[in-house]
């Protein structure tokens, strides 16, 4: 018999055909073939939502080749990725090859070794209809999203936007994090640590306030600090009780897409595209199995595998056998695919250095032993807690040894410190202590941090907005839409991403709604496990649309969005220069376009005086696009802030004063001065 088999990837072409032998001829379909048309909308929302998919621009060659081959084949096996794309993917190649139906298999493998390609083989099976309609729902919904907003956006904000359904979604909970942090006012409070003498000793052990003796008690302001310090005085503390426990941490789970896309974001500092692209290389090469799961169940033979190479290299006391975890619903975690792991344990990382690149062994290296550590006992650490007592007040500190290292002995997480030692063990209850120095510190509580492309993720996954393969391409979407930047690892809104933002939360608030987004995955899911038809799904989303679309395009068409004349005169041809919207926000240009071609930054003043110059402060922006406010004489000025400066100066220091919210606080957040905007302020 004559077979052709169709991967996705041309780079597994060669490894496949190898495993395979001479009676099977490999090709690549190099992605999708079909698709929406880009011109149009592509779906009939009046012919009960029909999509209309054309050969995508480009494959035709390549499908006239692949065509050429099926006709010869006895049989075809399509062996795309194991996913909803992938099953999309091979239905679609079935409709666009034509040949005889009963020609075609569907045929998946979990990880590209001898052994799982050859196994699948022998268990061919018919394309998956539940996950193609759970495919061609999310693209259907997505593409009604994109191309009935996003044309508002282009008379609202200018041409060229777009907004995305899950993009949306995610863009609202930047944006809302960006609100918390410009509306948090800091709150003063303070630590106390003693550094005191055991008898005969040279080395102080630092231990911390607690409050009074048996009673929590926090240091709010610097008065109550005094008075501690001053009660104190040079009086020697006492080891009132000292408690052995032990504490287990319990081995990680192996990866799923998320942790591991977190883990190389923390541990290698890799972005999520590049982890992406990285752990699709050790894929093709069959180094690892299947990187977009949010599965971690792990075969019975790669358990196998693990227990006896722990067992043979660390000892049968490390070895603890893998059990999936429970749901809280208390169903198994299961599906077609495994978490991920190495296909082969016997590729150690020593033997990798001589095959994989720097970034492909860094990767490799922490699944590697992320999966064995999974297989391995907890760690075991003895801990001691100790209790100091002063004057009626409370001092503590603990230690932590490890009693047995388990899964540590291979694998930390990357943000995991190691314990400091104090030499508690030694001491005993009732000993004294000379107090060798207070260190009192000022401390304001922090903001909640910007989101990094790691926590973001996390977040996503536990909203349950978006799945696994669509981390990456939501967060590179954004970015390259320029609605979100980065400086570091920190993510920010930009001026375009805000004004986005809004007009999505004002005309479309179901698109950005969490919950609703959500619901939509689980929607999806139900299609995909075939409880649910996909037409339904996209007839119940609709209507909404509908009537929030022809909402938007009443209100919008009733103001003639024109360009904001400034007094500032274009230096090259004489005209008014006006505000333009560009892909980094706004900005000036001429409008004798194109003629005149004449582009400068915009400095949007704000109506309120520098505090240290006088002269007015303005909207700017960092490199990236964050936008900051500072005075328009920089550098000869160097004023900035990063909230919006209010007009009042601070009644209690006569500091200037920012807008966090529905109130106004004094810079310094040592002063601590707030007070509720009121009209004057605006």
């Amino acid at each position: 018999m004559k077979n052709l088999v169709i991967v996705e990837s041309p780079t597994k072409v060669k490894t496949i055909k190898k495993f395979l032998g001479k009676n099977y001829e490999v090709m690549a379909s190099q992605g999708h073939v079909r698709d929406l048309p880009k011109s149009q909308l592509g779906v009939d929302v009046d012919g009960d939502f029909e999509p209309k998919y054309i050969t995508i621009r480009g494959k035709g060659e390549l499908l006239a080749s692949l065509r050429k081959e099926a006709k010869k084949a006895d049989r075809i096996y399509l062996a795309t990725d194991p996913d909803r794309e992938g099953e999309a993917i091979s239905w679609h190649l079935k409709a666009a090859l034509g040949v005889d139906d009963k020609k075609y298999v569907r045929v998946t493998f979990n990880e590209i070794t001898k052994n799982a390609v050859k196994e699948s083989f022998k268990h061919p099976r018919d394309i998956d209809m539940d996950l193609v309609d759970a495919q061609q729902t999310r693209r259907i919904l997505d593409r009604i999203v994109g191309y009935k907003i996003s044309p508002l956006l282009w008379v609202k904000v200018k041409r060229g936007l777009s907004a995305g359904r899950v993009q949306s979604a995610a863009l609202r909970l930047i944006c809302d994090r960006e609100q918390e942090i410009n509306e948090f006012i800091p709150r003063e409070y303070y630590t106390l640590d003693a550094f005191i003498l055991a008898k005969g000793k040279k080395k102080p052990i630092p231990v911390s306030f607690y409050g009074q003796t048996g009673k929590k008690l926090d240091i709010s302001d610097k008065k109550s600090l005094e008075d501690i310090m001053a009660a104190i005085g040079n009086s020697d503390f006492k080891l009132l009780e000292k408690k052995n426990s032990s504490r287990t941490k319990k081995a990680p789970l192996p990866f799923t897409t998320s942790t591991m896309q977190q883990e190389a974001s923390k541990a290698l500092n890799f972005s999520l595209q590049k982890t992406m692209q990285v752990a699709q290389q050790l894929y093709e090469d069959g180094r690892i199995t299947y990187l977009r799961t949010d599965s971690i169940r792990i075969s019975d033979e790669a358990i196998a595998s693990a227990k006896a190479f722990v067992t043979e290299k660390y000892g049968s006391q490390y070895y603890k056998h893998y059990e999936v975890p429970q749901k809280k619903s208390g169903k198994n975690i299961q599906d077609a695919h495994e978490a991920i792991r190495p296909s082969d344990l016997s590729f150690t990382v020593d033997a990798a250095k001589k095959s994989l690149s720097r970034d492909q062994l860094r990767l490799y290296t922490l699944i590697y032993n992320r999966f064995l550590a999974s297989q391995m006992m907890p760690a075991i650490y003895d801990v001691i807690t100790a209790r100091f007592t002063v004057n009626g007040y409370e001092f503590r500190q603990s230690e932590t040894g490890v009693s047995f290292d388990g899964f540590t002995r291979i694998y930390t997480e990357a943000d995991e410190e190691k314990a400091p030692v104090y030499g508690l063990k030694s001491l005993e209850e009732g000993d004294s202590f000379a107090l060798s120095k207070l260190e009192k510190k000022q401390h304001f509580t922090q903001a909640p941090p910007r989101f990094t492309e790691a926590s973001l993720v996390r977040t996503l996954e536990e909203l349950s907005i978006g799945r696994p393969s669509t981390y990456s391409p939501i967060i590179t979407t954004l970015l390259k839409r320029h609605y979100i930047g980065k400086e570091g690892r920190a993510i920010f809104v930009t001026e375009l991403g805000d004004v986005v933002n809004n007009i999505m939360k004002e005309s479309f608030p179901s698109i950005v709604d969490l919950r609703f987004t959500a619901k939509m995955e689980e929607d999806l899911d139900e299609v995909e496990e075939g409880t649910r038809e996909w037409k339904t799904v996209v007839r119940e989303f609709y209507p909404d649309l509908a009537r929030s679309i022809e909402k938007a395009e009443t209100e919008i068409s009733k103001v003639k969005i024109e360009d904001e004349v400034t007094d500032i005169i274009c230096e090259k041809c004489g005209r008014n220069m006006v505000v333009k919207y560009g892909p980094h926000g706004k900005f000036l240009a001429c409008p004798g376009f194109p003629e005149c071609r004449n582009t400068k930054p915009y400095l949007e003043k704000i109506g309120i005086s520098c505090p240290k110059c006088g002269k007015d402060i303005v909207l700017r922006k960092t490199k990236k696009g964050r936008v900051f406010y500072g005075c328009e004489d920089y550098p000869d000025c160097d004023f900035m802030s990063w909230q919006r400066p209010a007009k009042k100066s601070c009644p209690r220091c006569n500091g200037f004063m920012v807008y966090k919210g529905k109130k106004i606080a004094c810079a310094d957040p040592s002063c601590g001065y707030t007070e509720n905007v009121s009209s004057d302020d605006d």
